[in-house]
Parts: structure tokens; C-alpha cells; sequence
């Protein structure tokens, strides 16, 4: 779930994540000596998203010896308003051993037959062992039990709403971090947008003076980078749009064509299902009626003609782009149709996306649980939706005159995706698309064909989040010696995150450049990595590089270098480091041949090389 958080609760959400461990999952159980306070942080936490923890039978039968014979028996665990410390003791260590739950929520109300302070000491007792988190929520003058709760770094709040919040937050760090770290499945079909073809449209409304390209226009750039659009004929008169129609042959959608009316069927300019010519006829003449008493304003330029999809059982989608004042393009993505303003189900994301970003940028919305199919109607191809948001968040990316696109509606079946109305609008702009980008894209452009001395042909490129499983690979081929040589450290695994951290760059702080084959990413052996990370300012950047056994005696080490240092002159940085072993002669003979300064080694027999660039 997406939260827009305020500055109040960004500053909540900050130091509650600085300062305690994530829960491994969003399952909370609430331990209350009150029933309404329960019944509070239950509402909480399903309008945040969470969920209730399910006890499991073997909890609930020792909470059964425990518990007075009136507790609750469900979650929340409500052990009666004259509970002593031992109750919460109890119980909290079974609700921690439960394999359901994730967290422990405990509630304390204050009453006349109980300590509230004995209590909160009986929680700290147990919360201090191995286990599931533990928050906690006494309320009214808990000044001393709070003191308890903050000595053993348990984190406390005035009212269970605000612990569920505190909770969440937690929950959306440690779903979000995770999220950082998944490789993305490989695209499912080759992707090569025509370029030139989609520049071709957008500068000839350019050079027109016009804001919005004409619908033969903007599904000729759709087109150019492979997204499906149905078929339209333009017609200048109603004469035109019937033997357009003729020429379609079955029934057909007729709508009208004018640069200042974006919304067509709000002024009556879409028909749908006309079969024959003379009723496509017919209908023109009607709407130029209609239109010219809607919109006295809007200059008609004729109509546009298209065959009739019928839907079935498709799902209306929407796909869309917008530039935002602070993140540049944002995508779009929700439930569609002529509706979609009243629906109000719809996502954002940033481009460039990949296949795992555009998946969970659709599971965000309320729609996404229908294209997973229900009663007789079949899921959707999730792929093709996908991959069309991967398309068009490249679109954007590659082209700075777009300001706006609106593909709707876009039908989904299990078939694949089409769309059938789109608009785009353009404008001048003197700065590079990527400029105006929240996150930098994939760099193309040092993609390099490097020939071996053998006849082979490699290819040097940027290290993508799919190439993972080929670094694990690779790393698996290492010696003991080339892990401690590389690492500082014995390693006998590369493990996900790491792996994760090494192929999923910010391409304007890192850039990581494999030598590889031509291929699909993951599924091509990784045969050198080479590596540069700078620091916030962009002045320093430490380097790190690994040939792999098999090409060594190539020179590919000095090719590498030579490549990362280009880079970094190119993005302005002036000094590149390293630490190397003392005993990694071979990499330091590299390091002086391309000028780089030693410093004295320091303790554990690291030497530090420098070049000022």
C-alpha cells in the first residue's frame, strides 16, 4: 500500500524505523486488558492495510490454561480488565511463540485491582527474550511504565491507533526494502522501440504548432514502440467516414476529430457499433450537430474511423504519463473506462520501470485483484500489461516534448492488451529526457562490442537487476584465494542482498560494467565486472573490478580500467581509490602502470591506490 505521509508523520515514521528492527511480516497480534482498546487497534490496522494475526491452535489451547475462562479466545487476546503481571506475562511469551504472529501489539488500561507499572515490568521481562517484536500502548498516566518501556528500547505510544501507525511503518520499511532488493523477472518478448519512427509524429505536430498529435498520430508513436492500437482511418467529411467504414468492413466506432476537444464523449463525439455506411453516414452528420452546439469553439478536422473490438469479457484499463513539477514523468496506471475519474483506482510510479516494478505499480491498485480472474472470467495476461507500462515509461524517457499520455481505454484479456483511444501532447523543450528524470535510466550508450584475441566478439554493458543469477553463477567459479583477494574476507556465498546491491545501481551514484554475450540478461555468463561508486558530492569514487579466472591473460583487466576511468571523467569526478591487498601484486602492477599513487599500507596489509583525474 502507498502512503502519502505529512511532515508530522514523516518525522514519526523516520525515528520509529531509525530506532527499532523491522517485523518479518505485517501479521500483529494485540494483547489488551481491554476489550474496546482491542477493538480500536483492530479497526487501525485494517484501514492501514495490516493484518490480524491467526492464532494457532497450540496458542490458543496454552492460552486456554493461562487466561481466565472469560478471556476472548481470538485475536485480539483480551485477558480481562483485572489482569495481573503474570497474565501478561503469560500470555505474551505463547503470543511470541506462535509461528502466525509477527509482532505484539500489548494494551493496558488503567484500573483500580491491577498495577499498570507491574504490568509494563512483565512485558519488558518478556520482550527482552529472542522473539517477535514487541509494542506497546499504556494508556493514561503511564509516565513510569513509558520510563520501563524506553530503558529496554521498546517502543511506546499513547493510544493503540498510534502504536497500529507506528507498526505499519515498520511494516512498509522492511515490504519496501525487500521490494529494493527483488531481480525482476527477464522481459518476456524482445523490446525495440523505432525511434526515429514514434520522432517522426511528435515533430510534425511540433512543427504545426500543435499541442495534442491527431489520433493517426499518436497511435503511429504507440505503435513505434510496440504498443498494440486498433486500427483508425481518417475521414474529412461524412461522405469519407462512410466509405472508411466500407472499406473496415463489420461494425465500427466513429468519433470526432478536433485538436480542442480531448474528452470526446462528454460532447457527444463517439459512436459505437454502427454496421453499414450509410449509417456511419448518418451519424457523422448528427454528431457535427453536436458538437458544433457542445463546443461552438473547437475546430473539427473530420473523424476517425475504427473497426468495433468487442470486449467480452476485457478489462478497460488505463496507462498513462504526466510530468510532475518535482519527479519530472510519472506513470500512470488504474482501472479505466469513461468512468476513471469517478473510480478513482489508479497508481503512480516512476519511470524507467522493470517487469517487477510494473507488476507491483498494477497490484497497487484495487483492480488488480480482478485480473486475476474470477467465476467464468479468465485472468488477464499480467505480462502484456507489464510489459505495454514498461513501454510507455520508455517512451517517456526517451522522448522530453511528451508532457502527457493517456491511453484509454487500454482492453486486457487473457488474449494480451489493445488499446483503442489514446492522446498525447508535446511541447518544445531544449533539455535532454534525461534531465528531467527522478531516477537515471539504463545507459545505452556504453554498450560496447569488445573482439578477443581468440575470434570471440563480448559485449561491455551496464550491469542490469536480471543479470543476478549470473553474477551468483560467477561467483561460485571462485577460488578461496580470488573471494579473499576481491572481498577482504572469507565468503562462501554471494548472498541476495549483496548480490541485489550489486546490480541494481542508481546509475547517477554507481555504475557497474560487465563484460558478457548477447543475450537475455541472467542467462548470459558474466565474465568481468568492473565497478565505480561515488560519494554524495560526486569528488571521489572507490573502484573495484573482478576478471574471472577463465579470461585472465587477455587484458582485460587494463581494458576495464581504462573504460570505468573514461566513465569518471565523463561525470565529473576527480578522484578514483581503491584498497587493495598487499599480496595482490597483480592488481597493483595494474594500478601503477595506469598512475595511480600508493599510500603506506595500513594495519591487516591494505594498500591504498589513488588517481587524480
Amino acid at each position: 500500500m502507498l502512503r502519502v505521509l505529512g511532515l508530522r508523520e514523516l518525522f514519526d515514521a523516520v525515528e520509529i524505523v531509525a530506532n527499532l528492527a523491522a517485523p518479518d511480516g505485517d501479521r500483529l497480534a494485540i494483547l489488551t486488558n481491554g476489550g474496546g482498546m482491542g477493538v480500536l487497534a483492530v479497526d487501525a490496522l485494517v484501514d492501514a492495510g495490516g493484518k490480524l494475526a491467526g492464532l494457532a491452535p497450540d496458542t490458543l489451547a496454552g492460552l486456554d490454561r493461562v487466561l481466565p475462562a472469560t478471556w476472548s479466545r481470538a485475536n485480539p487476546v483480551d485477558i480481562i480488565g483485572d489482569a495481573p503481571p503474570e497474565r501478561y506475562r503469560d500470555a505474551l511469551a505463547l503470543l511470541r511463540a506462535d509461528p502466525n504472529v509477527d509482532a505484539v501489539l500489548a494494551v493496558n488500561c488503567p484500573t483500580a485491582v491491577a498495577s499498570s507499572v507491574a504490568a509494563a515490568q512483565a512485558v519488558c521481562e518478556v520482550a527482552a527474550q529472542p522473539g517477535p517484536a514487541v509494542l506497546a500502548s499504556w494508556t493514561g498516566e503511564a509516565g513510569e511504565a513509558n520510563r520501563l518501556f524506553a530503558e529496554r528500547r521498546i517502543a511506546a505510544f499513547d493510544t493503540p491507533e498510534e502504536a497500529v501507525r507506528g507498526f505499519m511503518y515498520l511494516v512498509d520499511y522492511r515490504r519496501n526494502q525487500t521490494l529494493l532488493t527483488q531481480t525482476p523477472p527477464s522481459i518476456p518478448e524482445a523490446f525495440l522501440p523505432e525511434v526515429e519512427r514514434a520522432r517522426k509524429a511528435i515533430d510534425a505536430a511540433l512543427a504545426e504548432g500543435r499541442e495534442w498529435l491527431a489520433q493517426q498520430e499518436a497511435d503511429e508513436v504507440l505503435s513505434a514502440y510496440g504498443i498494440p492500437v486498433v486500427e483508425t482511418r481518417l475521414a474529412g467529411s461524412p461522405e469519407e467516414a462512410a466509405r472508411a467504414a466500407a472499406g473496415i468492413g463489420g461494425p465500427v466506432v466513429l468519433k470526432i476529430r478536433s485538436a480542442q476537444i480531448t474528452h470526446k464523449s462528454d460532447v457527444g463525439g463517439v459512436v459505437l457499433a454502427l454496421e453499414g455506411a450509410e449509417a456511419v453516414r448518418q451519424q457523422a452528420q448528427a454528431m457535427l450537430g453536436r458538437v458544433a452546439a457542445a463546443r461552438p469553439d473547437a475546430k473539427v478536422d473530420g473523424f476517425s474511423v475504427q473497426p468495433m473490438v468487442r470486449r467480452g469479457s476485457a478489462f478497460e484499463l488505463i496507462v498513462g504519463a504526466t510530468v510532475d513539477p518535482q519527479f519530472g514523468p510519472v506513470i500512470l496506471f488504474g482501472h479505466g473506462g469513461t468512468a476513471v475519474e469517478l473510480t478513482g483506482d489508479t497508481a503512480l510510479g516512476l519511470p524507467p520501470l522493470n517487469m517487477h516494478l510494473a507488476r507491483e505499480l498494477v497490484s497497487r491498485t484495487r483492480v488488480a485483484r480482478l485480473l486475476g480472474g474470477y467465476r467464468d472470467v479468465p485472468p488477464a495476461d499480467l505480462d502484456a500489461i507489464a510489459l505495454t507500462l514498461i513501454k510507455a515509461a520508455q517512451l517517456v524517457s526517451d522522448f522530453a516534448e511528451i508532457v502527457e499520455l493517456d491511453i484509454n481505454p487500454l482492453l486486457a484479456s487473457e488474449k494480451g492488451v489493445l488499446g483503442l483511444d489514446a492522446r498525447l501532447r508535446v511541447a518544445r523543450t531544449t533539455g535532454s529526457p534525461v534531465d528531467r528524470l527522478a531516477l537515471r535510466p539504463y545507459p545505452k550508450a556504453l554498450e560496447e562490442d569488445v573482439p578477443l584475441g581468440d575470434g570471440r566478439v563480448l559485449l561491455l554493458r551496464p550491469v542490469v537487476p536480471e543479470d543476478e543469477p549470473a553474477l551468483h553463477a560467477g561467483f561460485a567459479t571462485l577460488t578461496e584465494e580470488e573471494i579473499r583477494q576481491r572481498f577482504h574476507a572469507p565468503m562462501k556465498t554471494l548472498g541476495h542482498v549483496m548480490a541485489a546491491r550489486f546490480t541494481q545501481l542508481d546509475y547517477d551514484r554507481e555504475m557497474a560494467l560487465i563484460l558478457t554475450e548477447r543475450g537475455v540478461p541472467g542467462k548470459t555468463p558474466i565474465y568481468a565486472v568492473v565497478r565505480l561508486m561515488a560519494d554524495p558530492d560526486n569528488e571521489q569514487a572507490e573502484y573495484a573490478i573482478i576478471v574471472y579466472k577463465a579470461m585472465t591473460g587477455m587484458g582485460l583487466g587494463v581494458f576495464l580500467m581504462r573504460r570505468i576511468i573514461d566513465y569518471a571523467r565523463s561525470r565529473g569526478i576527480r578522484e578514483i581509490w581503491g584498497d587493495v591487498l598487499r599480496d595482490n601484486t597483480t592488481m597493483l602492477k595494474l594500478c601503477a602502470a595506469l598512475g595511480f599513487t600508493r599510500e603506506a599500507a595500513a594495519e591487516g596489509g591494505v594498500v591504498r591506490v589513488r588517481l587524480r583525474l
